[in-house]
């Protein structure tokens, strides 16, 4: 088992030490606290990021590696996720970042990319997260992924 204290990983005022449990292992964590906080205290690596279980059938809340406050309550669970599990026009692609650009979800569509002026491709998506839940992307926009998201991206001439 392994437990530690934190000490100064509070947001200030009033703090008090809770049990929390990240990646399964348990730590000690004063509440409130910090996402940079709760991420040096589990060790978790720089292309990993946080999230916060939820209970029931609500998403799981991503956690910023950043001074964001965090009010922790005993026994709170996160974990640490480096890929995201995606569909792409029916098939099964991981990728390691939590935003893709239009382009990113285009190439993963088409390996290689066509290239030609009369070439347009449009990408619709479905099943993301509570701030992007589906929609359309544009060339120059991004949008935030989940596991589980679905792209479809389809290739059309401009006529």
């Amino acid at each position: 088992m392994h437990i530690e204290e934190v000490s100064g990983g509070g947001a200030g005022g009033n703090e008090r030490a809770v049990r929390v449990h990240i990646d399964r292992q348990p730590y000690r964590a004063e509440t409130p606290t910090t996402g940079a906080a709760l991420y040096a205290l589990g060790d978790v690596g720089a292309k990993f990021e946080l999230f916060r279980e939820a209970v029931g059938d609500a998403e799981d809340e991503f956690i910023a590696r950043d001074q964001t406050v965090i009010q922790l309550t005993e026994d709170a669970h996160f974990y640490s996720q480096k890929e995201y599990r995606l569909i792409v026009n029916a098939r099964e692609v991981f990728v390691e970042s939590r935003r893709l650009s239009y382009d990113q979800v285009v190439a993963l569509a088409f390996n290689p990319v066509p290239v030609r002026p009369d070439i347009i491709f449009t990408v619709t998506y479905r099943k993301g997260p509570r701030q992007n839940p589906k929609g359309s992307l544009a060339p120059g926009e991004e949008v935030v992924v989940k596991n589980g998201m679905i792209f479809v991206v389809t290739q059309t001439n401009r006529s």
